[in-house]
């Protein structure tokens, strides 16, 4: 049973906006729900955010990661609020399993350089079994080192460079090894994927170095009946942290598009 320490919650509001459309942010797999900060301003224009946190304790499966947090979401949407679900690499994995177990939970689904597709990439599976073995301090440098392939960091202003590097140390090796099997062992059921009419957003930054992201967002795309694929040129994996990027400036425009 999950206890209280590692159980996900929402992190503390910067506003409560009752009247507006509910958007659930979910985390990269480092889980702080810190990184969207810079995208707070401009979403909390047009949605009442909530920002998820899964604590770094946490070793729950994706199935019992996502009944907690189907809860939670249940908490925030009392009466008749459209709610919209939007996850970034590993959140965009648990955004998946919440869609195809709750469909009638959302309205609108975001997904962030989904990462779907780690199970292509046996060599990150690897990486994973090894990670829990290797000295702290070695551990630490390759933080550091990791970053080029986590993000464009040209793109990435110094705070944000910092709060990255923060958000990844945060996570204990045994939960990384964890994470890293859990994406390697993500599976979602086709047919469920097919049956979803909610409309879905794909957003792909295109020098991904990560994952191929742009790639797995094809896939997707002929499973999803109402998905819709945006390209960022130049972005990498972790593009909400690059400056120039406003997701609410896409999802304004993608909103229009998809009532017209």
């Amino acid at each position: 049973m999950l206890n209280l320490s590692s159980a996900p919650v929402f992190l503390p509001l910067y506003q409560n906006s009752p009247d507006l459309p509910l958007l659930v942010l979910m985390p990269g797999m480092d889980g702080t729900g810190y990184l969207w900060r810079s995208q707070l301003p401009q979403l909390e224009t047009f949605f009442d955010v909530r920002r998820l946190q899964i604590p770094p304790h946490n070793l729950e499966t994706w199935e019992a990661l996502s009944t907690q947090v189907i809860h939670l979401i249940q908490q925030e949407t009392l009466g008749d609020r459209q709610v919209y679900i939007c996850g970034e690499s590993f959140g965009a994995c648990l955004a998946l399993k919440l869609a195809v177990r709750l469909p009638n939970l959302y309205h609108r689904l975001i997904l962030i350089n989904p990462a779907s597709s780690f199970s292509q990439l046996p060599w990150l599976g690897w990486l994973g079994q090894a990670c829990q073995w290797v000295p702290d301090s070695l551990y630490y440098f390759s933080t550091l080192a990791g970053l080029p392939l986590l993000a464009a960091l040209e793109r990435i202003n110094v705070d944000e460079r910092h709060a990255l590097l923060q958000a990844v140390r945060s996570v204990p090796q045994t939960t990384v090894a964890w994470r890293i099997k859990m994406l390697a062992d993500f599976q979602v059921d086709t047919q469920s994927l097919k049956e979803l009419q909610q409309p879905v957003l794909i957003l792909v930054g295109e020098s991904d170095r990560l994952l191929p992201s742009f790639k797995e967002a094809q896939r997707l795309q002929n499973y999803l009946p109402q998905a819709q694929i945006v390209t960022l040129p130049k972005s990498g994996h972790a593009c909400m942290l690059e400056t120039g990027i406003c997701l609410s400036q896409i999802l304004q425009k993608w909103l229009k598009s998809s009532c017209t």
